[in-house]
């Protein structure tokens, strides 16, 4: 309605100045002209949000920051029309005294003036001329002009209580993303016959992370196992399958120990000569389907699958398998592609493609015309690209694999796959996993730790901690294995998310299991104090239902405040990580929102009790309200990280 008002009133103005102009009242023709591009310019934005906001699902959460940054960038255009992209820069501010958000765009379009135009002008002249052209909007307050040139921003108390009115009726909901793209996650990606180990945690952890952010904001999204369930190595894991397990097509072979069955074929490999032969033919047979060789191949492959999902149950991961197998019969296109298009050449018999800026070669058919993880990966990216119409690749995979993977997506542009001004293509790397020698980690032998022996280890530690805090005698048995699983694959989740991907970790069940700082073990707590504050005060949940309807937030107490604008962060934060998908981000939210909680909980009573009977006589239902949208938050916090929260802990 205000939208609606200010656009007619714009309308009015600029027919006034139309007709000032031709009755020559005007003080300048050139003036007039500025006013009224200024006031078009003006009209033409309240149209567009006027329309964004109609177009948006009613329940979408407002993004405070993007709203801001829409009014600062209106205002900067219409002050500054003829600069082009000037800088806009809008933050949230770290002092209350600074306001709640800050605009600090003039530094930087006081050099562009000084630059482009040779002109003078201080900050704090930019920043003053900015606010006068700040149109009507529902969010702020007011603006102070700080320092050389800051803007402090002050919201408007009645919006950031409108907002969280919404966010506990409506539910937490996702930020408008526009037109729904299609999403590929390339993630886990473990290798057939090879047990998970610590290496494959960070890229299952983080890849599942992504999957279910992208898919709360309301991409459709494919996540990717791209397994290693072709090559060579398969030529001696049949032939030794043949050797131990003779009927092995008619009786399925109880092999147990897959790991040791590998490392038993790559000693015969190794060492047997005749062996060796006989491996080399089994891959000739399996390479052309013979069906005997494809049965001993799915055998293998259905033994390992079995001991993945064992894992992936563990820590919830849902992946749909697509391993390099599936690209097989597309690489011979792939080839033929790349010669007809005149990039390959010849090396030793090798066909290679050099990719421009990039010193190492692509091998994408080998002398005996094998093919390669290149050719493999460039088939992957094709077909993820050509076939599924993705319009956003992400590859979670270690930062070792990086010049790899970028000589790959820049071959697939030279050769006119995708433009990435359209499509993303983006390699998520990650740092390796580090034991608390800060050297990789490995078991007291010097053997890569096992991914399973790692999960149960975090589900004994969990239960010693949870007895240790005497859970066991308040806890029924059921809520105690609840809590116990949360704890410990939430701990084993949160350490990892917690860290910027791109730095290596120290891996330390001490530190994960610690209940104070900011760990999975902190915030879980914090979760379940927070929900009992209702149940304890005899409130249920049909009756927050009923208050988020009718009662008006009311944050009239600093701590009060602090806690509803740091709740409706959540909507930016998550952009945030959509833009440069660092995880961590979301990790260092909910620890704050759980300390600025704190604060308030300390600060503002939510139930009244009488001090010698201890009966509750008042419940501040706002208060409790501020309590339950806390809650919300973190809830869709650990379910974007993956991390099962419990009701009793």
């Amino acid at each position: 309605a205000f939208q609606e008002n200010e656009i007619r009133l714009l309308t009015a103005e600029i027919e006034r100045l139309k007709n000032s102009g031709c009755s020559g009242v005007s003080p300048s023709l050139e003036g007039l002209r500025d006013e009224n591009a200024k006031l078009k310019y003006r009209l033409n934005f309240l149209r567009k949000s006027l329309q964004e906001e109609r177009s948006k699902p009613a329940k979408s959460m407002v993004n405070i920051n993007s709203c801001l940054q829409e009014i600062f960038g209106a205002a900067i255009q219409a002050a500054y029309p003829e600069l082009e992209n000037p800088p806009l820069v809008v933050t949230p501010s770290q002092q209350p005294k600074f306001g709640d958000y800050q605009c600090n765009s003039a530094m930087g379009i006081t050099q562009i003036l000084l630059k482009t135009k040779e002109q003078k002008v201080s900050p704090r002249e930019i920043a003053e001329k900015i606010t006068k052209h700040i149109p009507a909007n529902e969010c702020i307050e007011k603006v102070e002009i700080a320092g050389p040139g800051f803007i402090n921003v002050h919201l408007r108390r009645d919006f950031v209580s409108k907002q969280l009115s919404s966010l506990l009726v409506n539910g937490v909901q996702p930020p408008a993303i526009g037109k729904r793209k299609k999403v590929v996650v390339d993630f886990s990606s473990p290798n057939i016959a090879k047990e998970m180990h610590v290496g494959h945690l960070r890229s299952t952890i983080i890849g599942e992370s992504m999957c279910r952010l992208f898919e709360f904001a309301g991409y459709d999204v494919l996540r990717l196992n791209h397994l290693g369930d072709w090559g060579t190595q398969f030529g001696m894991l049949i032939a030794h399958l043949q050797d131990k397990f003779p009927d092995y097509l008619t009786v399925s072979p109880p092999i147990g120990d897959l790991q040791a069955f590998y490392k038993e074929s790559k000693r015969r490999f190794d060492t047997e000569e005749e062996f060796k032969k006989r491996a080399y033919q089994c891959v000739v047979l399996l390479q052309s389907k013979t069906p005997d060789f494809i049965k001993a191949w799915e055998l293998i492959c259905d033994v390992s699958r079995k001991e993945f999902q064992k894992i992936y149950s563990c820590l919830d991961v849902t992946l749909t398998e697509r391993g390099e197998s599936f690209y097989h019969e597309m690489m011979k296109d792939i080839v033929r592609e790349f010669e007809d298009k005149g990039f390959v050449q010849v090396d030793d018999g090798r066909k290679i493609v050099f990719v421009p800026g990039f010193p190492v070669p692509l091998t994408i058919m080998k002398s005996d015309g094998g093919y390669t993880y290149d050719t493999s990966d460039l088939a992957a990216l094709k077909h993820r690209l050509c076939e599924e119409k993705a319009d956003i690749i992400i590859y979670v995979v270690d930062s070792g694999q990086s010049g790899h993977l970028q000589t790959v997506f820049a071959a697939g542009q030279m050769i006119g796959w995708y433009d990435p001004k359209v499509t993303r293509v983006a390699h998520a790397a990650f740092g390796v996993v580090l034991g608390e020698d800060k050297k990789k980690f490995k078991t007291r032998s010097g053997d890569t730790v096992r991914l399973i022996d790692l999960l149960e280890e975090g589900l004994k530690r969990a239960m010693d901690k949870l007895k240790d805090k005497e859970r066991d005698k308040v806890l029924t048995a059921e809520e105690l294995k609840a809590a116990q699983m949360s704890v410990a694959f939430g701990c084993i989740k949160y350490a990892d998310l917690s860290h910027n991907r791109l730095n290596d970790y120290v891996f330390s069940f001490d530190k994960m299991l610690d209940d104070r700082g900011n760990t999975a073990a902190y915030l879980l707590y914090a979760f379940t104090r927070i929900r009992a504050i209702a149940r304890l005060a005899n409130i249920d949940e049909q009756m927050l239902r009923k208050a988020a309807r009718e009662e008006v937030l009311i944050l009239d107490h600093e701590k009060e405040w602090k806690l509803g604008k740091c709740i409706l962060r959540f909507p930016e934060i998550l952009q945030k990580i959509l833009e440069d998908l660092l995880l961590h981000t979301l990790c260092d939210y909910l620890y704050e929102l759980a300390t600025t909680f704190t604060e308030f909980y300390d600060n503002c009573y939510c139930v009244e009790k009488d001090r010698q009977s201890g009966q509750i006589v008042k419940v501040n239902m706002w208060r409790l309200l501020l309590c339950e949208a806390t809650a919300t938050i973190m809830a869709k916090g650990f379910d974007i990280l993956g991390i099962k929260p419990v009701q009793r802990m």
